[in-house]
Formats: C-alpha cells, sequence, structure tokens
C-alpha cells in the first residue's frame, strides 16, 4: 500500500504549505497532494489559498523525493493544452515526480465569483472525456489535431516531452456510475474514488467493465480512496479492508491532531 499524504492548502501560508510538504517527504509518503481551487472552502473566505500549478511547480523545486499532485485539477478552470504545458513543466521540475489528476470540477459558486464558466454536470464531463484525450495526445505527440465538441487543436506540438514515459500517470476522480466511471474505465491510470469499501467494490465494477469494453486490462487501473487518521485503529482496519479488495493508494487527510498525529501514523504504517 502506498499512502500520500493531503496537505489541505486551505488557510496556509507558504511557510506553513511547504513544512508540511517536507514533513512528508522526511516521514516517507509516497506522495503530497494539493487542491486545485482559488478561495478557501472552509473558515475565514478571505484567507490565503495558493494556486495549484504554480504551488506544485515551486514543491518540485523546493523537495527531491516525493511525488506531487493536486487532488484534483478541476478540467472546467483550464484549457487542457494550457494544463498539459504546466504538467509538462512540473514534471520536468521535479525530476518525474508529477500525479497529474484531473476532475469534472464542482465548485459553483467559485466559479461564479471568479467569472469561469460553470456548465451543466453532463457538459463537464464530456469535456473532462475530451480533456484527457487532449492530455494525453500533447504530451506523447506532435503535430497533434483534435476535432472534439468542446477542444480543438490544429496541429499542435508541446516540448520537451515528459521526464516520466510515455507521460505522468493521468489519475480521475469521481462516483458518478453512468458517466464519470465509464470515462475512468476508457482513460485513467489511476482512479480515485469515494465511499466505504463495499460501495467501492461496487463502482469498481464498473470501471472494470468499461475497461474490457475498450479494451483494456482493468487490472492496470490502480485504485485510490481517502484515508482519515483521526483513529488511528480505525484507519488500520480501513486500510485492510480496501487492500483487499484491490486499492493500492490512500491519500490521507491532515488530522485535526497536527503534525504529531501525522508522525504516529508514519511510525505504525511506513515504518
Amino acid at each position: 500500500m502506498r499512502f500520500g499524504l493531503d496537505t489541505a492548502q486551505h488557510q496556509l501560508t507558504w511557510d506553513e504549505l511547504l513544512g508540511r510538504v517536507r514533513l512528508a517527504e522526511e516521514l516517507g509518503f509516497d506522495g503530497a497532494w494539493v487542491f486545485d481551487h482559488f478561495k478557501p472552502l472552509y473558515a475565514d473566505p478571505n484567507g490565503p489559498c495558493l494556486e495549484a500549478w504554480t504551488l506544485l511547480a515551486a514543491l518540485a523545486a523546493a523537495t527531491e523525493r516525493i511525488r506531487l499532485g493536486p487532488l484534483v485539477t478541476g478540467m472546467t478552470y483550464r484549457h487542457p493544452s494550457i494544463l498539459a504545458a504546466e504538467a509538462l513543466t512540473v514534471d520536468h521540475v521535479s525530476g518525474g515526480r508529477l500525479e497529474l489528476a484531473v476532475g469534472a470540477a464542482w465548485c459553483e459558486q467559485e466559479h461564479l465569483e471568479l467569472g469561469i464558466p460553470f456548465p451543466p454536470t453532463g457538459e463537464r464531463i464530456e469535456r473532462l472525456g475530451e480533456g484527457v484525450q487532449v492530455l494525453r495526445q500533447l504530451l506523447t505527440e506532435d503535430e497533434v489535431s483534435f476535432d472534439g465538441r468542446y477542444y480543438r487543436l490544429r496541429g499542435a506540438t508541446l516540448h520537451p516531452r515528459p521526464v516520466q514515459r510515455p507521460h505522468p500517470p493521468i489519475w480521475i476522480g469521481g462516483t458518478g456510475r453512468r458517466r464519470m466511471l465509464p470515462l475512468v474505465g476508457r482513460y485513467a491510470d489511476v482512479w480515485h474514488g469515494f465511499g466505504d469499501p463495499a460501495e467501492l467494490r461496487e463502482l469498481g465494477s464498473i470501471v472494470d467493465a468499461a475497461a474490457r469494453e475498450a479494451g483494456r486490462d482493468p487490472s492496470e487501473i490502480v485504485r485510490s480512496t481517502d484515508l482519515s487518521i483521526e483513529d488511528l485503529d480505525a484507519a488500520a482496519r480501513r486500510t485492510a479492508e480496501l487492500e483487499a479488495i484491490g486499492f493500492s493508494y490512500l491519500t490521507v487527510g491532515w488530522p485535526s491532531q497536527g503534525r504529531s498525529r501525522v508522525e504516529e501514523f508514519a511510525a505504525r504504517f511506513l515504518g
């Protein structure tokens, strides 16, 4: 089982956030994660909230081993060509430590406040599907042309190629049964889902069916979900249950107990 640490950048200064990421690296976490929002989602709405992709580049330059990613990047926030260029940059600055996690976006209020269009759910998922295809092609091919409903490219090329070949792992986060999970089965290297083990097992069967329909081996799609460490005994039980149904990556939420609980977790689970 691999573990990542959600650094929870709402309300954090750069120094505080860097301290959490370096702590995760020192303790042996596989990854450190930020979120992709421009405003805090809780507490003071005018508090600090550093932008995800510029932040990832800075963290990449300030760390050595730990993998880094956004959990997850909303496809509505940037054209996928721009996102591909940002991902290339972070992959090179980090020496190949980027996890490229994307989703359909959900925070309507943030979009409205900042003047970013917020399409209906179906369109957002369709944009995500097209966006993932654009990302994959731009990260691996020259002279890319793409004629989608929402995105169109004409002979586009980005260089350099990613450090990670053929490209950084593409994560897709979501649990929608009718549209999102079939998209995961078609395109994702990693699925990040939510729910209890029984529900995740059921949702995973939808991913498996979609993967087989697309000619993919479902076992090649890594399974990921979240883990609370407020109670370490409960965390151990959940970890065992999730491992038993094929999950191999857990993202640890920053606990209310703070650094001391993260250190306790690492001593028990990462040693």
